[in-house]
């Protein structure tokens, strides 16, 4: 027995010395060890809470913020039961905050990881108002502090399709992070941009690391007085980055509460800078929610740059590519009855137009005349002119070759769609295709971008520009990172020639002046423009893509504008037009 007791004894002795050299001896090995078992101490006796995720943030053009917004909050450590103090300030605080002690109190024994308070139905931690913070002053409960939070989607700023959403997504993760993945700097339950600006700029807006505040406890999870709190964060001055867009945020807002009101349920709206092609405001319905991606009412999706059916839209394109191949003039006279006679075409006109020009063909947008148009055409010259007018092909800016902070190609709309004429290049000449592709139905797709850009397009005689998102992207300490320059968009066939561009637009001035667009014609500007009805399907159920693009003001074009609405009633007035009539009013208000 004495020799297994002195055995015992001297395993405790070796056993000590061990602990002994590990927290004090001064060799690396040794020392490295200590201080993880030292965080490991700390870490069975902290809670942490974020507060703030380190992501970069979007500003408007004038430097005003479309994320991102610090404001105090409350931030509630959980605590063993009794442990928080006196029950007459738990009252107190419930009071404060409008919400019953028993409900506050069982919201707080709930806790098994540090929260922040949220009101009811709200999203994002409660903002407390100047009010409540004065009212907070001399109450004192255990585990509860008021923080700075930032917010990335504040509720008190509208979410944008533009600049998209983040979201949990461990196979993109999988994907895109491999390297770092494995590198522990990257797990899969990390939120990255799941659309939009937040996901073609992941890279460059996941920062440098979070802020983070710790809360010391017990080992009966009750507060350990005298620790108190702890801060930790990345210590850069360099990050978060701040992305600076093209936006207007107080005219987007505008557009976007003036189509709520007036019932654009689904659609879109793009206005475009005339002179520089730069994206002012992106407006998609239904609207989006970063919180719940799946609620009802709402759509994650970019009506914006989603390709639909642009109906007589593309009248545009077919008028440009009769004139560029010589197959028509400006004053050619066409007769249109109503009829046309086959392929079961007939014109919107009941009785027809009569006899018509070519630019009265294009302000009445009558399909009999366009149909005649399209069927001299091949096929291959109606996409070659749609191709140098930025149609049928992406048109968002990008940098194919390489956009040196990601080390690689950037697009800054991943999910724009490129539209299309035609599903696949026609083997032999077919007459019905081509009349009902000549006035924009069959298989002919754009987006509004494209529709917009194509204003512009022709504002500039046949120049396509890239519409620009973003204008540069600066550090933290405000100097800049990179600037994305303004690039043109040249197609491989060249461009139209500057007196087609002029033909069309003096069609778009006859549209409002006396044809399908005159019931706008009353308005601070005077505008031009065309107008589009869609024939499509939803359920089997026949519905209408109701689309107006144009510029104003006609003598200095200074915004480009499409709107579309999508799904509409048949024989319904066209709700586009009015939309662009009313966003037009906007824009000029807003100088």
């Amino acid at each position: 027995m004495f020799a297994a007791l002195l055995g015992m004894s001297a395993v405790f002795i070796l056993f000590l010395l061990r602990l002994g050299w590990l927290q004090l001896a001064p060799a690396a090995p040794a020392a490295s060890v200590g201080a993880a078992l030292r965080r490991e101490a700390v870490a069975q006796r902290e809670n942490t809470i974020v507060l703030d995720t380190g992501r970069g943030d979007f500003v408007d053009r004038h430097g005003l913020p479309l994320t991102g917004e610090t404001y105090k909050a409350l931030a509630v450590f959980p605590l063993q039961s009794g442990k928080r103090g006196a029950v007459s300030d738990l009252a107190k605080l419930a009071a404060v905050l409008h919400v019953p002690t028993q409900e506050l109190e069982r919201w707080m024994a709930s806790l098994q990881s540090p929260s922040f308070w949220k009101g009811t139905g709200e999203q994002a931690p409660h903002r407390l108002t100047d009010q409540q913070l004065e009212s907070m002053k001399g109450i004192h409960i255990g585990g509860v502090r008021i923080l700075p939070f930032h917010s990335h989607y504040p509720l008190s700023l509208q979410a944008k399709h533009a600049l998209g959403y983040v979201s949990q997504h461990p196979e993109r993760i999988r994907a895109l992070y491999a390297n770092e993945l494995s590198a522990g700097r990257v797990q899969l339950s990390d939120v990255i941009g799941g659309a939009g600006l937040e996901r073609s700029l992941d890279r460059l807006l996941r920062g440098a690391g979070p802020t983070a505040v710790s809360y010391y406890t017990d080992g009966e999870k009750g507060p350990l007085n005298g620790l108190d709190m702890r801060l930790t964060g990345p210590n850069n001055p360099y990050y978060p980055l701040q992305v600076v867009t093209t936006l207007d945020r107080n005219l987007h807002n505008a557009i976007e509460t003036y189509v709520d009101a007036n019932g654009l349920r689904e659609g879109a709206v793009v206005v475009l800078d005339a002179a520089s092609g730069d994206v002012i405001a992106m407006v998609s319905r239904p609207r989006m929610s970063v919180f719940s991606l799946t609620a009802n009412g709402t759509d994650s999706a970019n009506h914006a740059i989603r390709a639909a059916t642009p109906g007589s839209v593309f009248k545009l394109v077919t008028a440009a590519a009769a004139l560029e191949a010589g197959l028509t003039e400006e004053d050619e006279l066409f007769h249109c009855n109503g009829d046309y006679g086959h392929y079961g075409l007939h014109c919107w006109k009941k009785g027809g137009h009569g006899r018509i020009t070519l630019r009265e063909a294009l302000g009445q947008s009558c399909n009999i005349a366009f149909a005649t148009i399209a069927e001299r055409l091949e096929a291959q010259q109606l996409a070659i002119t749609a191709d140098k007018l930025g149609i049928g092909r992406l048109i968002g800016w990008n940098e194919p070759d390489m956009f040196a902070p990601l080390g690689q190609p950037l697009r800054l709309l991943e999910e724009e769609e490129a539209g299309r004429l035609f599903v696949a290049a026609p083997i032999r000449r077919d007459g019905g295709l081509l009349a009902q592709t000549g006035i924009g139905q069959r298989d002919v797709r754009i987006t509004p971008l494209q529709a917009a850009n194509l204003i512009v397009t022709l504002l500039h005689e046949g120049r396509v520009i890239k519409p620009r998102l973003v204008s540069e992207i600066r550090y933290a300490n405000g100097q800049r990172m990179a600037e994305l320059p303004r690039q043109t968009s040249p197609s491989k066939y060249g461009r139209i020639a500057p007196e087609t561009a002029r033909t069309l637009l003096r069609g778009m001035m006859a549209v409002v002046a006396d044809g399908t667009g005159r019931s706008i014609r009353q308005g601070t500007w005077t505008v031009a423009g065309k107008s589009g009805t869609a024939e499509t399907m939803r359920s089997g159920i026949p519905r209408n893509h109701q689309w107006f693009v144009g510029y104003g003001p006609v003598k200095a074009p200074r915004y480009a504008v499409a709107v579309l609405a999508e799904y509409r009633p048949p024989g319904t007035v066209n709700k586009a037009a009015a939309l662009f009539r009313g966003i037009m009013d906007l824009l000029a208000a807003h100088q």
